[in-house]
């Protein structure tokens, strides 16, 4: 396995000096992507740059949001041989001390998609908990399995050859409606899924980049177009399964 991390950040830069520090002990290669920021967070990212001691930062000019980081961050990872990257959140939401259970049970799947569950404190919103909970629903329709436990914990421990087979032939959405969405054509493509709790926190000087009103219009498009395919790629794995026995 070469495991590299990646680190979409846009607006949260206070925890990424500590966050990559620790990364680079538990990774091979840290990847942390500039998402468009402005000054001074462009400069104060720009210098955590330093390739000689496994950090490198990748810039684009404007905001194209997380999907479109995160897949920058993958290609780029694809280019330099990594067989699996780690994603996980710029704000410190995520526990890093559980990075090393994520790189322990990709170990035991390689294969496998590694997919934290978030387990929440009091701090996390009652809007954004009741909203996950039908985007939950959501994909257990549309995958017709349960096999997703939590399709939006934006920690999670890719296979890249799946990856890149997935993003060859299908248009990931590029902004919060991305983590969803790649989970699910994962998914459809026959990737396993391992399920890791994990704790989230919602910190209270947390800038939230969740847009209320565009980002719920984006996720309900994502899910109609995924409840439209969701036959036809259900259809196929039954197919692709029975006659590659």
């Amino acid at each position: 396995m070469r495991l590299c991390a990646v680190v979409p950040s846009y607006r949260h830069v206070s925890q990424l000096p500590r966050l990559s520090r620790r990364l680079v002990e538990l990774c091979d290669h840290v990847l942390i992507v500039d998402d468009g920021n402005t000054e001074p967070v462009r400069s104060e990212i720009a210098a955590l740059h330093d390739p000689s001691n496994g950090v490198q930062v990748l810039r684009l000019d404007v905001n194209a949001g997380k999907g479109v980081a995160v897949l920058t961050g993958f290609r780029e990872a694809i280019a330099q041989g990594f067989t699996h990257a780690l994603q996980i959140d710029a704000d410190g939401q995520h526990d890093i001390e559980d990075v090393h259970r994520f790189i322990e049970a990709s170990r035991q799947r390689p294969e496998a998609l590694i997919c934290g569950q978030a387990v929440y404190d009091e701090s996390v919103p009652r809007a954004r908990k009741i909203g996950r909970w039908i985007t939950h629903v959501w994909v257990w329709i549309e995958t017709a399995s349960l096999a997703i436990a939590d399709s939006m914990c934006g920690f999670r421990l890719y296979p890249l050859p799946k990856v890149a087979e997935v993003i060859a032939g299908t248009r990931i959405g590029s902004r919060m409606d991305f983590d969803t969405e790649m989970a699910v054509h994962m998914h459809w493509r026959g990737t396993p899924v391992v399920n890791l709790p994990t704790k989230v926190i919602y910190p209270p000087d947390n800038v939230s980049n969740f847009e209320m009103l565009a980002d719920n219009v984006r996720i309900s498009k994502m899910h109609t177009r995924l409840a439209l395919q969701a036959p036809f790629r259900l259809i196929r794995k039954l197919w692709v399964s029975v006659f590659a026995r």
